[in-house]
């Protein structure tokens, strides 16, 4: 007997992965994605290789699609949707900065706060949500989503002590680089906006991202810990991006404000 997982943001990248996969090993997976198109498409590919996937359209900004999907009995709502807007903090414009916080915090913890209370009522359910390795670290030049994320570690966090008690679990996924082109684009959003106005700051150095590692690495990860009776409360890969977190997170107990002048 499989779980019922609603996933948000499945059209793409981890969360179609993550669906298939789900799919493949028997759970009753329902795929929200955000436009009507995507609906299409996925529904067709599921149909053509034969997975029990129910696809819905669920733009997490939209209340009239949070409302539809909050009437739905799943045990595990993966909260995966995402978005990323890069630029220096200086730069940045607010309306994109606020995008950010739109669905990566606000949106997202709308739908969670809708499915925790039918699953404290239950005495039952999980969430997992998908964070990222930039919010337990600094990430220059990608500040706006980096502070998204940090939010999201905190709201977890909160809910994690919070929810405990009814039965309902809450634990995050910690993706570094994958090969998704999720970085690609939003390291290229800020070229949307760069020529509109007098900067101040160097734009983001332009590089291609070599070093991505294999999405499946982090997909298999995210469905260990859907799948887990008692997952870790924080999955990171690769194991690479682990370290370096505890690394960085232990040398900003020394950091200056000037690292070159000595107290």
């Amino acid at each position: 007997m499989g779980n019922t997982v609603l996933i948000t943001g499945a059209a793409t990248g981890f969360g179609r992965g993550v669906a298939w996969g789900l799919a493949q090993r028997g759970h009753q997976v329902i795929a929200g994605c955000q436009i009507w198109p995507q609906v299409w498409e996925m529904r067709n590919a599921a149909k053509a290789e034969g997975l029990n996937i129910q696809v819905i359209k669920l733009d997490v900004l939209n209340e009239i699609d949070r409302n539809h999907a909050l009437t739905l009995e799943i045990d595990t709502l993966f909260n995966n949707a995402g978005i990323m807007e890069s630029g220096p903090m200086v730069e940045i414009p607010m309306p994109v900065f606020r995008s950010v916080f739109e669905t990566n915090v606000f949106a997202a913890l709308e739908l969670a706060q809708g499915f925790a209370k039918a699953m404290v009522t239950r005495g039952s359910g999980r969430i997992v949500w998908t964070s990222s390795v930039a919010g337990l670290v600094k990430v220059p030049f990608d500040g706006a989503y980096a502070a998204s994320k940090h939010a999201v570690e905190a709201i977890c966090s909160a809910m994690h002590d919070e929810l405990q008690p009814y039965g309902v679990q809450v634990v995050t996924v910690n993706p570094g680089a994958f090969r998704t082109g999720f970085n690609d684009t939003g390291m290229e959003s800020m070229d949307q906006w760069w020529g509109q106005g007098d900067r101040k700051v160097a734009h983001w150095p332009v590089r291609e991202l070599n070093n991505q590692h294999d999405p499946d690495q982090m997909i298999e990860a995210m469905i260990e810990v859907i799948e887990a009776e008692n997952p870790p409360y924080r999955t990171v890969r690769p194991a690479s991006a682990e370290a370096m977190v505890k690394k960085e997170q232990q040398e900003v107990w020394d950091r200056r404000a000037s690292p070159d002048q000595v107290t």
